[in-house]
């Protein structure tokens, strides 16, 4: 039973962030909220900007984790939810009415609520996984990006004229979900054993891990091509109960897979999917120190020589070296990757929050929820890539760092299509990529911080790395405003329509992200090394027959 608690706790993990993303469908009622309110595009994006800025606060959740059991951490974020959506909800539908600055703090207490359910969700993936951690934060953290189409298909299946529905749901779901997960949370299995057929267990985890991301994509396919067909009430509750089904088939996936262990054993024996095993960093810290030390050949004196002159002292020697945060500030490395992050990832969330006025502009104000729920699918499909990695481990072995930079070129090549053509496939093209990239990176960040700069240190130093957010979100958003609000000035209207109300837009964003391509790529150069030398340090695990 101890076994099996741990993947209820997981598939547990992945209901809460399927119903916990509710920022990414701000763009479905963010025009809404901007007419009822009366406010400019500006103070709409300082709203969106809000949301992000509740992620500022992420520490808050980490030091509550010393005081208060699991579950109540997820009832304060669920709460706070309920109060920061629910009270916009009631503004939206002109029951109440509050200044701007208030509806601004409501915007930073939600955001603050997601922040808070995806700390329970690492922490109960890294308590439950410590030898698979990067898989299960990939596969936990890809639900997440599914939250935008699954709150689409439930209001085109309840009201689909509603756009305020969307804040109501976004109160009240995520509670639900929480009521629903707190009986694998409250610990009522044992932890799982360790002490017997440790190589057994490895196996049956990697075969239940295949099959746990076989169902996600699944998943994540019947949601997103189902919902953009679905053109009645009727068919979306079908659709959508069958999206219900797909969450839940996977709680009995495990039982499966235990009850059928001695064959898989037998037949997956050494199977493993670590790209980076963490608990071998320290081990390999020490031994390439100790041949550093030793090593004073005329040749390694002169390769020290070259990488000191081309790259600079700061490269990293070693993976999984402990950082505190003044020795992390110090590090080339890290800003290369905080640029990249920033111009990347960061870039495609502030995408997100601007689609709704994006699409309306271009006269596609009809489908805002049908490109909504495409870039929260393709954000879900980059999540699950982020597990790449570590499946090809055995047939392609590529530093994490490299298919960070992979996965950023989709981001300037979205936004330049959007430069050359303001058409409906165009836009859902870019928009794909765009979800692609960011899902990747946001779900890839956490396995690339605790490897780079130590995975005891990984929870302060990427709650540092994440400061990001809210400063992209607000610089990206504050010069889209800018000139949506020109743009709309010279029509005389608050709202602005035609092409030219974001192409000059686009061309900016465009160029930023190219600057967090080619940060991403001289990271990938400057770790590549210490990959590399993990790698011969630690021989590939047995592979299946």
């Amino acid at each position: 039973m101890g076994e099996l608690g741990k993947w209820m706790r997981l598939v547990a993990s992945t209901w809460i962030q399927a119903f916990t993303g509710t920022n990414l469908d701000f763009s479905a009622y963010s025009s809404e909220l901007k007419s009822v309110m009366g406010i400019s595009q500006l103070q709409l994006s300082y709203l969106s900007m809000a949301s992000d800025l509740g992620k500022a606060f992420g520490w808050c959740s980490g030091l509550s984790l010393l005081y208060f059991p699991l579950w109540l951490l997820l009832f304060i974020a669920a709460f706070m939810g309920l109060f920061g959506y629910g009270l916009q909800w009631l503004i939206i539908r002109q029951v109440i009415t509050l200044p701007y600055f208030l509806v601004f703090m409501l915007c930073l207490l939600a955001g603050c609520s997601i922040c808070w359910f995806n700390t329970v969700c690492f922490v109960l993936c890294i308590r439950n996984f410590p030898s698979n951690r990067a898989l299960a934060l990939s596969l936990s953290i890809s639900f997440n990006g599914l939250t935008a189409a699954i709150y689409s298909l439930l209001v085109n299946a309840i009201n689909s004229t509603e756009e305020s529905l969307y804040l109501l749901l976004n109160a009240c779901v995520p509670l639900l979900a929480s009521i629903v997960s707190l009986l694998p949370i409250v610990n009522l299995w044992p932890p799982p054993s360790t002490t017997t057929h440790p190589t057994n267990v490895d196996g049956c985890d990697s075969v239940t891990f295949i099959l746990l991301y076989l169902v996600a994509i699944f998943t994540g396919l019947y949601i997103i091509f189902l919902n953009s067909i679905s053109s009645n009430m009727t068919i979306c509750r079908v659709i959508f109960a069958g999206a219900i089904i797909l969450l839940v088939l996977p709680i009995s996936l495990p039982h499966i897979v235990y009850r059928h262990r001695s064959w898989i054993y037998s037949r997956f024996q050494g199977l493993c999917f670590n790209l980076v095993d963490v608990d071998d960093l320290e081990l390999h810290e020490q031994l390439i120190h100790a041949k550093e030390n030793g090593d004073h050949t005329l040749g390694a004196r002169a390769e020290r020589w070259w990488r000191k002159c081309i790259w600079g002292e700061e490269q990293l020697a070693v993976l999984g070296e402990e950082h505190s945060a003044l020795k992390l500030m110090r590090r080339w490395d890290f800003w290369l990757y905080y640029v990249a992050y920033l111009c990347g990832g960061t870039m495609g969330l502030a995408y997100g929050n601007n689609l709704g006025q994006i699409v309306e502009s271009l006269g596609f104000e009809d489908h805002i929820s049908s490109i909504v729920s495409i870039f929260s699918s393709c954000s879900f499909f980059g999540r699950l890539l982020s597990a790449a990695p570590d499946f090809l481990r055995n047939k392609v072995y590529i530093a994490r760092t490299g298919w960070l930079a992979m996965a950023i070129v989709a981001t300037p090549v979205g936004l330049f299509l959007l430069v050359a053509s303001d058409s409906w496939t165009a836009i859902r093209a870019s928009t794909a990529l765009i979800g692609l990239s960011s899902g990747f990176v946001f779900a890839a960040a956490v396995s690339i911080t605790s490897e780079l700069f130590g995975p005891n240190s990984a929870g302060l130093n990427h709650n540092i790395l994440i400061t990001n957010i809210p400063i992209g979100s607000l610089l990206y958003s504050l010069l889209a405003s800018l000139i949506y609000d020109s743009k709309a000035e010279k029509g005389g209207s608050m709202i602005c329509m035609g092409r030219d109300c974001y192409f000059q837009t686009f061309i900016w964003w465009g160029c930023i992200s190219l600057l967090g391509l080619a940060s991403s790529l001289l990271l990938f150069f400057r770790t590549k090394p210490a990959y590399n030398s993990f790698r011969r340090n630690n021989p590939t695990p047995m592979e299946f027959s």
